[in-house]
């Protein structure tokens, strides 16, 4: 399992995502948006899954691949 962090363009998009996780049978956690990364809406949702492929959603910001306490920038919206 890998961990990641998505930044929404609003809050309510991140509780969205949120509910989108848990009808996948995956668990996210929402939370403020670490300082080195820039949100529009400051929440963001931090989950674990085999890969990126199938996480989509319309209020995405961007979507960051966690290592330790490096993240790399997957995709952007912005």
């Amino acid at each position: 399992m890998q961990t990641y962090i998505a930044t929404f363009f609003s809050h309510f998009g991140a509780i969205r995502f949120g509910k989108q996780l848990k009808e996948m049978g995956l668990s996210g956690k929402l939370m403020p948006v670490p300082r080195r990364v820039s949100s529009s809406c400051g929440t963001c949702v931090k989950f674990q899954a085999e890969s990126d492929t199938a996480i989509h959603s319309d209020d995405l910001e961007q979507l960051f691949l966690v290592n330790g306490e490096e993240l790399t920038m997957l995709r952007s919206n912005i």
